[in-house]
């Protein structure tokens, strides 16, 4: 016999799975008749967690971090200690969740979302429509960091938190225009993050604010492999028979892929060529102090992170939120010689 859920609790009462959470996390919202009905459903059904001395008293409660590729640059692992400090002073355990990059046929999600030991999710660099889809019809309060351009907001049943792309990008690439450089290409997949969609859009405004042509041809957008966007970006820029005089990229990942190539091919940027980024990373030594870029604290995001989540758990039948942090820019000279 399978194990009894919450979610077997709930359609036999016909009710909502968040219903019978709020009473087994101690929630106001749900009546005292309910409640009764409640308890007494999943005694019935053999809840293993119907203990009343032990549900008055428990106080530690869990959240799932949703993550792929969570060691993959200091940028996340940042932002995921502070959360997990943030909540451990609201004895909020944060359990890692490992997701593969990639959807694939058959994949399920793991047992921990779904066998009601878990009372939220964070969902963190996930980028997968896939997986941001099965995602989506978990029945728990959720709060996503980014997410990819294909879903549309209304789909999204979670609250949103989104890095401000589309202003930020329009001031850096104004603050280039300002010195007197009109030809600009952009680097960044479009399609892998709505963060880059928006930069992009910024960066697409400013120049048509200013009566420029986007360069399209000196501009990388599609689609660029997880694992392989050295290779790519070299590939492109050989392919380019002569550079635009800046690069605005939506990453300082990015940025430094650009200054490792130009370190290597010193003769195709005579005099100099100017490269910004975003994230404000120190990760990369070789751009580290030289970008115009957008700094994100990411131990700030992460704590703003767990306060959204902890506000989603107490209030999990609220409207879903969209909020956007503003980064500030760093300006610098970005020149790479």
């Amino acid at each position: 016999m399978s194990k009894v859920t919450m979610q077997d609790i709930a359609d036999a009462l016909n009710i909502s799975r968040v219903t019978v959470w709020k009473v087994f996390n101690n929630h106001t919202g749900v009546s005292a008749a309910l409640q009764e009905r409640i308890l007494e459903k999943a005694k019935e059904l053999g809840y293993l967690r119907v203990n009343t001395e032990h549900l008055f008293t428990e106080t530690e409660r869990n959240v799932s971090l949703i993550v792929s590729r969570p060691d993959s640059s200091t940028f996340w692992t940042n932002i995921i200690h502070r959360m997990a400090q943030e909540f451990s002073y609201h004895k909020v355990n944060l359990i890692y969740t490992y997701l593969p990059a990639a959807d694939s046929e058959g994949f399920a999600m793991p047992a921990i979302l779904t066998g009601g030991t878990i009372e939220g999710a964070i969902v963190l660099n996930v980028y997968d429509i896939g997986l941001i889809r099965k995602i989506n019809r978990l029945e728990l309060p959720k709060v996503y960091l980014d997410t990819v351009p294909q879903m549309e907001r209304r789909e999204l049943r979670g609250d949103l938190v989104l890095l401000e792309g589309h202003d930020t990008l329009y001031e850096i690439t104004e603050s280039i225009l300002n010195r007197g450089v009109t030809d600009l290409g952009f680097i960044g997949d479009i399609q892998y993050a709505r963060t880059n969609m928006e930069r992009y859009r910024g960066f697409c405004d400013c120049m048509h604010d200013h009566k420029l042509p986007v360069n399209e041809e000196a501009s990388l957008t599609g689609s660029i492999g997880i694992f392989s966007y050295h290779r790519e970006i070299c590939e492109f820029l050989d392919s380019l028979e002569k550079l635009p005089q800046a690069f605005i990229c939506a990453s300082d990942y990015i940025a430094h892929f650009l200054q490792s190539y130009f370190s290597e091919h010193k003769e195709r940027i005579p005099e100099g060529i100017i490269v910004t980024g975003y994230d404000g990373s120190r990760e990369y030594s070789n751009v580290e102090g030289l970008l115009t870029t957008a700094d994100v604290k990411t131990r700030l995001l992460g704590k703003r992170l767990s306060m959204q989540m902890l506000y989603r758990m107490e209030h999990p039948e609220a409207p879903f939120e969209l909020a956007y942090v503003n980064p500030p820019i760093i300006y610098r000279e970005s020149v790479f010689r």
